[in-house]
């Protein structure tokens, strides 16, 4: 690995364990998209109406794969009955998308305040089922489907999928951090597409922010 590439993924890892987001750039084989990524631990309402504003994608929050197996989440191209339901992305063999949920404590779940609960919860949750202090039952008195935060599925390991809900989940391992994090895609308001990586780049210098690429990730954390 470069020296370029280990000091990039050197201030990921130390924003990240921070709580501050970070940017990630997959690959551009795969979404070619740059993601917003924070700890989920440090997402409250204003972080949620950053990535609502300035992101523009939808907000998810991704489980490392022994938690989601802890609270019995599963994907929901399994666990929805109906012809429309699984098969192939074309970036991908699958998607990770598990249940949408909303803590009970909130009204709608979709303000910022809301999301920002849900999310909340759900980073303390994490820490709790992988300690083996929660499972499927709290966490269904906790929670309710559907709701307006979606979950996502990690794979075990950055060599079983690449998505960027596995490349944050090994940034929080490796920055020390709960085994959930918050992502959400970011857009470009002229095209309607994804934010080009120079854009995303540029991003990052106006807001002080770090910008990783995937492919660091990968080879620095597999």
């Amino acid at each position: 690995m470069s020296q370029r590439l280990d000091a990039e993924v050197a201030r990921a890892i130390e924003a990240f364990a921070a709580g501050e987001p970070v940017l990630v750039h997959d690959f551009a084989s795969r979404e070619g998209e740059v993601d917003l990524i924070y700890p989920a631990a440090d997402v409250d309402a204003p972080a949620v109406a950053r990535m609502r504003n300035d992101a523009g994608g939808l907000v998810c929050l991704a489980l490392a794969e022994d938690v989601a197996d802890a609270l019995d989440l599963p994907f929901v191209a399994d666990a929805v009955d109906h012809p429309a339901s699984g098969g192939p992305v074309a970036y991908d063999d699958r998607s990770s998308f598990s249940l949408s949920v909303n803590h009970r404590d909130t009204y709608t779940g979709i303000t910022d305040r809301d999301r920002a609960l849900t999310i909340e919860r759900l980073a303390a949750v994490a820490v709790e089922a992988r300690g083996g202090d929660y499972d499927a039952e709290d966490f269904a008195e906790e929670f309710r489907a559907p709701g307006h935060v979606h979950l996502l599925r990690a794979a075990g390991s950055l060599d079983d999928r690449k998505g960027h809900t596995e490349l944050g989940i090994a940034l929080a391992a490796a920055a020390g951090r709960e085994p959930a994090v918050v992502v959400c895609e970011m857009l470009d308001d002229t095209t309607g597409k994804a934010l080009p990586v120079d854009a995303a780049r540029a991003y990052a210098r106006r807001h002080d922010l770090v910008f990783v690429e995937g492919s660091a990730l990968v080879e620095a954390l597999s």
